[in-house]
């Protein structure tokens, strides 16, 4: 073991305490929203918890699995990650792949139009007018192909492809017979299985979280998603379908309504905290590879 300078243990400590005061600061609030969910909601506008439940209550879960609102809109947005996340992988892959291949005449001036578009777009009313008049408006699709793909990943994916996947390979299946397609499907894919990863786990988030669009684009609230009943809750508090505030008083119904909000926040999130950790090596990995531009 090296010997470490009395310079180093000091820079080690208070790396430490940064990070440690970065880890509070980021998990405090998950874990109050977490006990809230589960607390007296008089005890929580009282200001009464902080880490610990007082007096455990599932009133805020029950209401919230018993309005059929909010189950529709978690179905929907289950629906629009998967498919859209689907579209995304495709799309990337035909993008990047392509842009990774040395051969390809012209790719730096395609991968130069594709980043323009990072800094300038057409805007919101453009591109309204055109899914407007593709028929996608109060569609899924609105949700999906306009997003379909985004060029930072795409950066990323090609970065991997020309990294991490030697020319020589593919070069040899082309010798023993194999087109691009079949270069692609049977050598450059399986050997791209962490960036894979790390797109599926970009997409997915991106469509779990999305609420923007579907508020421009949607009209009808059977396909509204998760988030946008979420926003009405949090923002708008638009209750009235799961408080009956004609037998409650007002203050019991605000109680109600603090519950609600935090178990919904609890329930949208979950799935996504249960990805992290399975794949937080290929998240830290694919950050990495994007950091690699040439």
């Amino acid at each position: 073991m090296v010997k470490q300078s009395r310079g180093d243990r000091i820079f080690d400590i208070i790396n430490l305490l940064l990070l440690g005061s970065v880890l509070i600061i980021v998990l405090y609030p998950l874990v109050f929203v977490a006990v809230a969910s589960i607390s007296d909601p008089a005890a929580v506008v009282n200001g009464e918890v902080w880490l610990i439940p007082k007096d455990i209550t599932f009133a805020g879960y029950e209401k919230v699995f018993s309005n059929k609102e909010i189950l529709r809109g978690y179905m929907n947005t289950i629906i629009y990650t998967v498919v859209g996340t689907i579209v995304n992988i495709i799309m990337t892959i035909l993008a990047a792949y392509p842009l990774s291949r040395k051969d390809l005449r012209g790719r730096n001036l395609i991968t130069a139009m594709f980043v323009f578009t990072m800094f300038f777009s057409g805007g919101l009313i453009p591109t309204y007018l055109i899914v407007k008049q593709l028929g996608m408006v109060n569609t899924m699709w609105a949700l999906i192909i306009p997003n379909a793909v985004a060029i930072w990943n795409i950066i990323i994916m090609r970065t991997f492809f020309q990294q991490s996947i030697p020319i020589e390979v593919q070069e040899s299946a082309q010798i023993d017979g194999c087109n691009n397609i079949k270069i692609l499907l049977k050598i450059v894919l399986p050997l791209s299985l962490p960036v894979l990863a790390v797109m599926t786990l970009f997409y997915s988030v991106t469509h779990w979280n999305s609420f923007f669009n579907a508020l421009i684009y949607l009209t009808e609230r059977e396909k509204y998603p998760l988030q946008l009943i979420l926003r009405e809750i949090l923002i708008q508090s638009n209750m009235q379908d799961m408080i009956q505030t004609s037998e409650e008083s007002l203050a019991k119904s605000v109680m109600e309504a603090e519950s609600i909000k935090y178990a919904v926040v609890i329930i949208a999130n979950l799935p996504v905290l249960m990805l992290y950790p399975f794949l937080q090596r290929y998240f830290v990995k694919g950050m990495v590879i994007g950091a690699i531009k040439g």
